[in-house]
């Protein structure tokens, strides 16, 4: 990834292209990103109504390969990587001895005993670290691959066809990978996003990056900052490491038990299996302000609890967000209130995804 001695602030390969479009960049995870070009509102829309492109070059990769790659993922990830086909894709953690989340990843397995996993930016030098250090019983190379990719994502109902037009055959479908050359460039394309629409992430050489998001631009994808990226995961329900997972919450109570497969014996997997038995003691539940306001990461849900990501919705037009609360707060159609600097908002708890097309 490009760097500069003049900023300690990390840089992607599309950093000049973010400058001449005139985007908005601010700090994100110790990288200078774009957190908007046009407006928040008018990028969001763009990715629900036609087709967005993003630059995520900031995220990681880990390649994990030899004859026992499989079983070394297997004892890392929480999800049962065995069922992971060649050419498939698959949601996991990353969990540390007690339970607590290290992070959440994608894994795509390349080949029969080659696998590329995807990290949060935030996280990778840590995921990097601990994935080297854990799991070195079995015959795999765990090795960081972050300098050899750039990550762009192109995601909304226009977006598959659009990259198609661009690609040299079809794409894969939702939740797998295959190698593809795109506007004349060879690369990964993955049927995965973060935005709840459909669409694709392009894994390719830095150099040739700016040559593919001017191509993507050109063919009329909308380039989109990381404000719109973070409204659009919440309207999906979506999950943010930092905000609605981390070392202190435990995948149960954070909903993501269909992604731990215990019995695979992954690290952690013990004290989840005892928190499934008994229950968590918070649930992180999606909800709606009734009324005027946002509330914000941190404030503190009356009775207990607290809110873990908000904003306001660009579609439903009002403020939205998730919150931990206690276990028997969770049905839909409960009623709470969020204390907002001072402030009480009454809260609705809403059934995930809070944005459906069809409503």
């Amino acid at each position: 990834m490009v760097s500069d001695t003049s900023t300690s602030l990390r840089r992607t390969p599309l950093y000049d292209a973010h400058v001449a479009a005139g985007a908005k960049l601010v700090d994100f995870a110790g990288w200078e990103m774009p957190i908007q070009y046009a407006g928040i509102r008018e990028e969001h829309k763009a990715v629900r109504n036609s087709v967005g492109i993003f630059d995520v070059s900031h995220m990681g990769q880990v390649e994990t390969t030899g004859p026992q790659a499989l079983e070394r993922l297997q004892r890392l990830t929480s999800n049962d990587v065995s069922k992971l086909p060649e050419g498939g894709a698959q949601y996991g953690l990353l969990c540390n001895d007690f339970g607590g989340v290290l992070d959440d990843l994608f894994t795509y397995c390349l080949a029969g005993t080659r696998f590329l996993t995807v990290t949060n930016a935030s996280n990778h030098e840590q995921d990097l670290a601990w994935m080297q250090h854990r799991g070195k019983e079995f015959d795999a190379d765990v090795n960081d691959r972050h300098a050899d990719f750039a990550m762009l994502a192109v995601q909304g109902p226009s977006a598959r066809a659009l990259v198609e037009q661009l690609a040299d055959g079809h794409l894969p479908p939702r939740f797998h990978v295959c190698q593809r050359t795109v506007a004349g460039v060879p690369m990964l394309v993955c049927g995965t996003g973060y935005t709840g629409e459909d669409g694709v992430e392009l894994l390719l050489a830095p150099e040739h990056a700016t040559h593919v998001w001017q191509a993507v631009i050109a063919a009329g994808a909308q380039p989109i900052g990381l404000g719109a990226r973070d409204t659009l995961r919440l309207e999906a329900c979506f999950h943010l490491y930092g905000n609605d997972l981390s070392e202190q919450w435990d995948p149960i109570g954070a909903g993501l038990g269909w992604a731990c497969k215990e019995e695979t014996g992954f690290i952690g997997s013990d004290v989840i299996a005892a928190v499934r038995s008994v229950g968590p003691e918070r649930k992180l539940v999606p909800f709606v302000i009734d009324g005027p306001g946002i509330a914000r990461q941190g404030n503190q849900v009356v009775g207990g609890g607290e809110v873990t990501s908000g904003s306001f919705s660009p579609c439903l037009e009002r403020g939205i967000g998730m919150a931990y609360v206690a276990p028997d707060a969770t049905e839909p159609g409960t009623r709470f209130q969020i204390d907002v600097r001072g402030t009480l908002r009454d809260a609705v708890v809403e059934r995930k995804p809070l944005y459906r097309k069809d409503s």
